[in-house]
């Protein structure tokens, strides 16, 4: 141990140890400040990194240029230690600055702890993360950076393994970056962290995860959390036992041992780094002085003797009598860091609060300016006052307080008409415009590559081109984007050597490498994940689920970390990834899913594409490619082996977004469908038509974006009855059409009968034909649907049916 300590000794300076100190020491008293910031009412929230400093100053050392992180929110020290976040940053992050300046990480967005670089330029363009230290952008679900974790690692794997990649230099240096990913002993309880470690581990990438260990999951000790109580433990049967063998490395490490974490730290960054072999360090003895949030004190559930033993070994504490013990620098020195390091934090914290005040500031004046000037011109005077005056006294005021006390005012003076309110009227609405782009903006891709803008080019067919199973039309587009663009790879289960279960990769394994067309796990979540962290650092990864229903397992990672990645940090990250999957008709409960109004409500910042054909289907794949945004592609389960023409340019056209197609014109309904739904609503429009009634049938095509110019208004303008109809349950995306229809378009000012819902029933269909028929919407239940809104506007010309 003597040796070893020499060693490391020697290269630490006193500088490089104390300036570690000084860090550590910043961080703590960021946190303790924070904590009482969050009592005093200027913060909302607080979260803290107390107790993680000196293993967080240890990995930071071996973090370079180039490299990833993916952690929770408990990892300010390793940020201020990376130089990627100040004091100023951080306070103005717990303040909730909207800023993008003062909060470059989410500008204000997200709660505090949770940090992220800016990987975009202001035109949304990829900045050079080579020169870079990046740090993907957080999120508060336990354990849920470790899909993006994964991803991010095998990125380096692509680069260093594929000759064709070595062009994009900006974003790899032969795959030499190691994604760095933190999380809590708790978390690791979580199926994803253990599907991120296996996955890893088959994959064999530079992923390298640090487990600080504090004892505790909140409330609830590691006995009730895991195996033996201890993660290394646990997967030690993932441990290698020599270079030729796949497997991990694991260390363990205590959490207040600068040395051994300095030692701990650069061995395994260097295997992983070099060597491409994923690591795990489970930092032991860590304690959490403030406990779990602010939200609630530790006092209430650690025993007085783990209170005393965190005290004992908090880690700063520890760093100290190491320092002292090994004649580092005097007491008066450590003394004089630590009182700096408050001084810094009190600045900073001054700093960050005066700019936040003065920035809400300028709105709250001028709303008192306005509504005294109100006060004098209206007849409520007493009733403006008296709301004047509450905002006047308002303690710490936040834009929130302006906003409510102008729309309040003008309640009383909506009769009146003055200069006052005008004025008043007219700041109200600049400011609601304002505040949209603080709190509304960046959901998509605000960028010159923004998937709305990708100009239509339509298919073009040979006049003699044979019918072929639609299967072929998307293996052929899927080869012309694997040919024409090296950044693009398709995983998924089954997807390489057998080509998928639909055989849409046929033989393109085969053609183009397992790198490009690779064969996963069942193993949905880091599926998305890998592909996740592969978007953004440069590439364009397809993920295939292989069946609607299997979504389920990846949801979360959908929800939580893609669909708002763009929007948490106002444009500063993009990960481009396609989803593709397949879904709607076919028999049996697991097989059949159409839950769009679960998809639709919960990936908002994502795409959606409700493909009628695999035509249409590879015409978006090849307008995704040309974004920059990620997407949901969900092609018919039960149209592969149906018959479709190859288009002769099929790498090239493409189908805009947020536009329907009128498959048949009509007069009298209006019958809005997608997917699998449209072949059974055309059926019944032929049947319809034998009996004097004309539809108007529109595929939305998209239902994220949904119908941009209104198409489907103009249709009911027409028709003034409307239909709306998919497989989905009862209050799904058919009401969801119908809001968006009916309310956001105001269709309803043109119908003559009231907007009626077609769907599926309330449960999944059982097996066989007749549980389809029974359950999903058939040709005869769409006909008799029609027939109902005619009969309601002329029941003599339409008797009823039955």
């Amino acid at each position: 141990m003597q040796t070893a300590e020499a060693s490391i000794t020697q290269k630490l300076s006193t500088q490089e140890i104390l300036n570690d100190y000084r860090i550590g020491w910043e961080s703590r008293q960021a946190s303790l400040t924070g904590r009482k910031e969050v009592f005093m009412g200027k913060a909302k929230f607080g979260i803290f990194g107390d107790g993680k400093e000196v293993p967080q100053l240890a990995m930071a050392k071996f973090f370079q240029k180039g490299d990833h992180r993916a952690g929770y929110y408990r990892d300010q020290t390793f940020m201020f230690a990376i130089g990627e976040l100040t004091l100023q940053q951080y306070f103005a992050q717990l303040y909730a600055h909207t800023s993008l300046e003062a909060d470059p990480s989410t500008a204000g967005r997200s709660m505090n702890g949770h940090f992220g670089t800016r990987l975009l330029d202001d035109e949304g363009k990829w900045k050079n993360q080579v020169e870079m230290k990046n740090s993907s952008a957080d999120i508060s679900p336990t354990g849920a950076q470790m899909p993006r974790l994964l991803g991010l690692a095998y990125a380096s794997k692509l680069f260093r393994q594929n000759p064709e990649l070595q062009y994009l230099s900006e974003f790899s240096n032969n795959g030499n970056e190691v994604a760095f990913g933190t999380i809590g002993n708790a978390s690791t309880s979580e199926g994803v962290f253990f599907e991120a470690i296996n996955a890893a581990g088959v994959l064999q990438v530079p992923m390298l995860v640090s487990v600080w260990d504090d004892g505790y999951g909140i409330s609830v000790p590691s006995e009730y959390q895991t195996t033996k109580g201890s993660i290394s433990e646990v997967l030690s049967g993932f441990q290698r036992y020599g270079k030729d063998e796949q497997g991990y490395e694991i260390f363990r490490v205590k959490g207040w041992d600068y040395l051994a974490l300095c030692e701990t730290y650069e061995t395994a960054v260097r295997i992983c780094r070099e060597e491409h072999v994923p690591v795990l360090i489970h930092v032991e003895e860590v304690t959490q002085p403030q406990g779990h949030s602010t939200s609630g004190s530790h006092e209430r559930y650690k025993p007085q003797e783990r209170l005393d033993w965190e005290a004992e070994y908090d880690c700063l504490k520890k760093m100290r009598e190491w320092i002292l013990e090994n004649d580092i620098a005097a007491e008066e020195e450590l003394d004089r860091i630590e009182a700096e390091a408050k001084d810094s934090v009190r600045a900073a914290r001054s700093a960050a609060w005066n700019a936040f005040a003065e920035d809400i500031k300028v709105d709250h004046d001028e709303a008192l300016r306005l509504l005294e000037n109100l006060e004098q011109e209206t007849a409520h005077s007493a009733d403006v006052s008296k709301i004047k005056e509450e905002l006047r006294k308002t303690i710490n005021p936040i834009r929130t307080d302006a906003m409510k006390a102008v729309r309040k005012a003008l309640r009383y003076v909506r009769h009146e008409r003055s200069a006052a309110k005008r004025e008043l009227t007219g700041w109200l609405e600049q400011v609601m415009g304002e505040n949209t782009e603080r709190y509304n903006s960046y959901l998509y891709s605000q960028s010159d590559e923004a998937a709305l803008l990708v100009e239509e080019i339509k298919p073009e067919f040979d006049e003699h081109a044979p019918l072929v199973d639609a299967r072929e039309v998307l293996r052929a587009c899927f080869d012309a984007m694997l040919a024409r663009d090296p950044r693009v790879f398709a995983i998924g289960e089954d997807v390489g050597r057998i080509g998928d279960v639909n055989q849409a990769f046929v033989g393109l394994q085969e053609k183009y490498g397992e790198l490009r067309v690779t064969d996963t796990g069942i193993r949905e979540c880091t599926i998305v994940g890998q592909g996740i962290g592969a978007a953004l650092r440069g590439l364009r990864p397809i993920s295939e689920i292989q069946y609607l229903d299997y979504l389920l397992y990846a949801i979360q990672i959908l929800s939580d970390d893609l669909a708002c990645l763009q929007y948490r940090t106002k444009g500063g990250q993009k990960a481009p990834l396609i989803v593709r999957t397949r879904g709607h008709r076919l028999e049996g409960i697991w097989h059949s899913g159409s839950p769009i109004g679960m998809v639709l409500h919960s990936i908002r910042g994502m795409h959606l594409l409700v493909p009628r054909n695999m035509t249409q289907a590879a015409g978006f794949y090849n307008t995704l490619l040309l974004s920059d945004e990620p997407a949901l592609v969900i092609e018919c389960l039960n149209g592969y082996r149906l018959k479709e023409r190859i288009p002769n340019n099929i790498g090239e056209f493409t189908v805009p977004l947020g536009r329907p197609d009128i498959l048949r014109e009509g007069t009298d309904v209006t019958v809005v469908t997608y997917g699998s739904m449209c072949r059974i609503v055309m059926e019944a429009a032929a049947q319809l038509e034998e009996h004097g009634i004309s539809c108007e049938v529109i595929d939305v095509q998209t239902l994220l974006p949904f119908d941009v110019n209104h198409l489907i208004t103009d249709s009911i303008r027409k028709t003034n009855r409307v239909l709306f109809a998919d497989e989905d349950v009862p209050g799904g995306a058919t009401a969801y059409m119908m809001q968006q229809v009916v309310d956001e378009q105001d269709a309803w000012r043109y119908l003559d009968t009231k907007p009626k819902c077609l769907s599926a029933h309330a449960h999944r269909p059982p097996y066989a034909s007749d549980g389809d028929y029974f359950s999903k919407p058939n040709a005869e239940d769409v006909f008799e649907s029609v027939y109902s809104l005619m009969h309601d506007s002329d029941p003599e010309s339409f008797p009823a049916l039955f």
